[in-house]
């Protein structure tokens, strides 16, 4: 029986002993150190009370100490909040107010003021002075307690935050060889030297720095990413990329190339990746493009090899129905709506059971996304159900946005839509009905939307329109929008 999560990992760190685990700043660091950073900070935390049912933030990088704090929050068993780069100020804060204590490596608040939300904050390097007892830590959470809160945009503007047990993180494929999948099987041969970057406390970073370790890889630290110099720099055999990040490096590759000789698989999340780009990637890079489906809410869906076809999504380890709209599954070939169960999907979303409810149906998750298998068992995307904008493997709901564009006192009715983007994969394109005697500028709706939402949330394009299109049902017709540009 497996044990309950972190416990494989730390199985890993000892086992791995002097072993090189972790790369930073031109420090080696084995597993044995490793672990030891990872009991000075579940000790340091059990001294302040923290444990099962106690929520942690955690404001971290990439370094060994930041790999030894996220670890060590789930040893303890506490509900952990990370807090991802790219999100505005009032973002950050609000995320931290759902925790009682922040642990963090930076030397300020939110923004880098003095200014913490959280009445608790616990430098880093306060919990790693803690004494080494030298023996293996105890891991304390219960299997339905909830290990983390993850966050996405919300509807509302608000971060929503979807909801993981100590279960479903034991469950996940990453610690688990003998349940790997073929794909991921293949992904983990590569993964020799995986490049961290952002923060470890994100679940794409950590799910496949886990797999890393668990192939008996290291983990190499380049912050800010800079492709392709990182990769050269800390000869990096893999990474995880954004489509638009992918974009950017096979330019700039095709403009001054660079020996990457050592770079065995790249993996694109977060977003589609159209069948050219990635047959120019594979031109540029070779075969070593593996493109990555899932969701917060579920983890791994499904993952594409170099071998599969530019656009398909593989074949899914996990159970997925494709839905007609009375919910009944749709013969191969034929495009309806996703809904898929895996082994480590959440639970709900934190605070919300009405937006649960509609998510976790019966022990299934509904994605929202829209999409076919073909006769091979092959899962490919064709577009989604939901008003959102994926931007940098980030997702936005575009409601926010449109509500805030129509507060503009040029600005009588906004609609928002999604459109491919060269340097973030997707971006936000307004169409916008202007008041009787006001023309709105694009740069007047960029500064607002930033200012309230985010940069990611700007609109990059500006469309004015006359009224819009509606459909059969008098609800605005977003595709007719969107070919129409």
């Amino acid at each position: 029986m497996t044990e309950q999560f972190p416990g494989p990992v730390l199985d890993l760190l000892e086992t791995a002993g002097d072993r090189t685990v972790f790369e930073h700043d031109g420090r080696e660091v084995s597993g044995r150190q490793l672990l030891g950073m990872t009991r000075q900070v579940a000790s340091g935390l059990r001294q302040r009370g923290l444990g099962p049912g106690r929520a942690v933030a955690l404001l971290l990088g990439v370094g060994p100490e930041a790999f030894a704090a996220v670890v060590a929050a789930y040893t303890v068993g506490a509900r952990v909040v990370g807090v991802r780069p790219g999100m505005t100020d009032d973002q950050q804060a609000a995320l931290l107010r759902e925790a009682e204590v922040t642990v963090t490596d930076r030397p300020g608040g939110p923004g880098g003021t003095d200014h913490w939300p959280t009445d608790v904050v616990l430098p880093l390097g306060e919990l790693l002075a803690a004494p080494d007892d030298g023996l293996r830590p105890r891991v304390s959470g219960r299997p339905q307690d909830v290990a983390r809160l993850i966050h996405t945009s919300g509807s509302t503007g608000v971060p929503k935050a979807c909801a993981q047990t100590y279960a479903a993180m034991t469950a996940a494929w990453a610690l688990r060889p003998e349940d790997w999948p073929p794909a991921v099987r293949e992904l983990a041969g590569r993964l020799d030297r995986f490049l961290v970057f952002g923060t470890l406390a994100s679940q794409v970073m950590l799910e496949y720095g886990l797999l890393a370790l668990a192939s008996g890889g290291v983990l190499v630290s380049a912050d800010p990413p800079d492709l392709p110099g990182a990769l050269v720099r800390h000869r990096a055999t893999a990474s995880v990329i954004t489509v638009g990040r992918l974009n950017r490096l096979v330019a700039e590759l095709r403009s001054a190339p660079v020996d990457l000789g050592g770079l065995r698989a790249l993996m694109v999340s977060g977003s589609p990746l159209e069948p050219g780009r990635a047959r120019a990637a594979a031109r540029v890079l070779g075969p070593v493009v593996f493109h990555g489906y899932g969701q917060t809410e579920t983890g791994m869906i499904s993952m594409a090899t170099p071998a599969d076809p530019p656009g398909s999504l593989g074949v899914p380890p996990v159970d997925l129905e494709v839905r007609d709209p009375s919910g009944r599954p749709v013969a191969a070939g034929t495009e309806g709506e996703i809904f898929v169960r895996t082994p480590s999907q959440g639970c709900g979303y934190w605070g919300r059971p009405g937006l649960s409810d509609e998510v976790f149906v019966n022990g299934w998750v509904r994605t929202r996304d829209l999409g076919s298998l073909d006769a091979q068992g092959r899962l490919w995307l064709s577009g989604r159900t939901r008003d959102v904008v994926i931007v940098d493997a980030n997702v936005y709901y575009t409601g926010p946005v449109e509500r805030l564009l129509a507060r503009h006192p040029a600005v009588t009715e906004a609609y928002v839509v999604a459109v491919p983007d060269e340097a973030t994969g997707e971006a936000v394109h307004a169409f916008v009905v202007p008041a009787a005697d006001r023309v709105p500028a694009l740069d007047d709706l960029r500064a607002l939307v930033t200012a309230q939402l985010g940069a990611s949330c700007a609109p990059t394009r500006l469309t004015l329109i006359d009224e819009v299109p509606l459909t059969a049902a008098g609800k605005p017709d977003k595709r007719r929008l969107t070919l129409g540009s």
